[in-house]
């Protein structure tokens, strides 16, 4: 789909990543395809399992063991390096590089950066935080460990750590939820990535603080022009930061859009489900929620046809058990999968 962002950064199509186990094949990603553009944020939402987070794995060639990705393209523009023969952009195939070679290490935490879900259990606990920071930022830059130390104090300050010539040789423990959330920032954009990827950057913070951390993100945004693909569960923090939302069920995209037009006009059921879920500020006193009926399926009993039809308000029987649906454009900048629009 077609955006103001330019030229594409991020080109997804029918990505499908896999677990084989001996109970069966867990098939996380399932087909997946969306645009990312420069500038731009994603939101990607979906209920935990839908393979939110295997999908920014994927694109990292950081996929846990047995995982693999089975097929499918995630093309990405590099930019042009400074002094370079070859001036322009080049787009590669991430998903045909080994996860170990040396293009993807050079890609990875310097042109596309991951703040991880948890950052008490991704900083070690044994080193300050300065120096895996340092590590980081001397990985990919030709600097000295001074300078790198340097450069570490800096971003540290940008992102708004108290005292950061002080807390760089602390340990992670020793600081709170927070501040290791803004800590975990800075080594993200400590190599000025052109695409950031946040995996619930808010989860298990409190309001103020969740705030204070996506105000932060939205000005590092406008200030570096980088492009972010954020997952989360939470549709607030969708409609505060995206610019565009993919809704994902069962390793697939069923809906994407604008996020005006998700919120307003959405299509699909399981995205109407889910924002009937949402509480309202004017529902009425003692006005019960409405939950999505039904639960998610097993990983190795998924159903046929279309993977949400057991628990769709509007299932059609002889089609939607039978037949799975396409992504498909509806509108303007709007595609769905689900027979309901031909």
């Amino acid at each position: 789909m077609a955006a103001e962002g330019g030229e594409t950064l991020l080109s997804v199509r029918d990505l499908k990543a896999y677990f084989s186990q001996d109970e069966g094949t867990v098939k996380a990603v399932d087909g997946v395809s969306f645009d990312l553009y420069p500038g731009r944020t994603l939101g990607i939402v979906g209920e935990s399992g839908c393979g939110k987070s295997v999908t920014a794995r994927s694109i990292l060639g950081i996929i846990d063991r047995p995982g693999r990705i089975v097929g499918g393209e995630i093309r990405f523009r590099r930019q042009a390096v400074d002094g370079a023969a070859d001036s322009g952009d080049s787009v590669v195939d991430l998903a045909k590089l080994a996860p170990n070679g040396p293009e993807m290490r050079a890609i990875r935490g310097a042109e596309i950066a991951l703040i991880f879900q948890e950052p008490m259990s991704s900083f070690s606990p044994v080193h300050t935080i300065g120096s895996q920071i340092v590590e980081a930022i001397m990985l990919h830059q030709q600097v000295s460990r001074g300078e790198a130390r340097e450069k570490t104090i800096k971003i540290l300050q940008r992102v708004g750590v108290s005292s950061p010539e002080q807390r760089v040789d602390q340990l992670s423990n020793q600081l709170s939820g927070g501040l290791r959330q803004r800590a975990m920032i800075a080594m993200a954009l400590s190599c000025h990535p052109t695409l950031l990827i946040a995996d619930e950057p808010t989860t298990a913070l409190d309001v103020t603080t969740q705030n204070q951390i996506l105000e932060l993100l939205r000005q590092l945004q406008r200030e570096d022009g980088m492009a972010i693909m954020l997952i989360t569960h939470d549709l607030g923090v969708v409609a505060e930061m995206a610019t565009d939302v993919a809704v994902m069920y069962l390793g697939r995209v069923v809906e994407q859009a604008p996020v005006d037009e998700i919120f307003h006009a959405p299509r699909h059921p399981y995205t109407k489900a889910l924002l009937r879920s949402i509480p309202r500020m004017r529902s009425r006193s003692r006005e019960r929620l409405r939950p999505i009926e039904g639960a998610v399926p097993h990983p190795y009993d998924r159903p046929s046809g279309c993977p949400f039809h057991p628990r769709c308000p509007e299932f059609m029987a002889g089609r939607c058990d039978k037949e799975e649906p396409t992504l498909r454009p509806v509108a303007d900048q709007h595609a769905v999968s689900c027979f309901l629009y031909p």
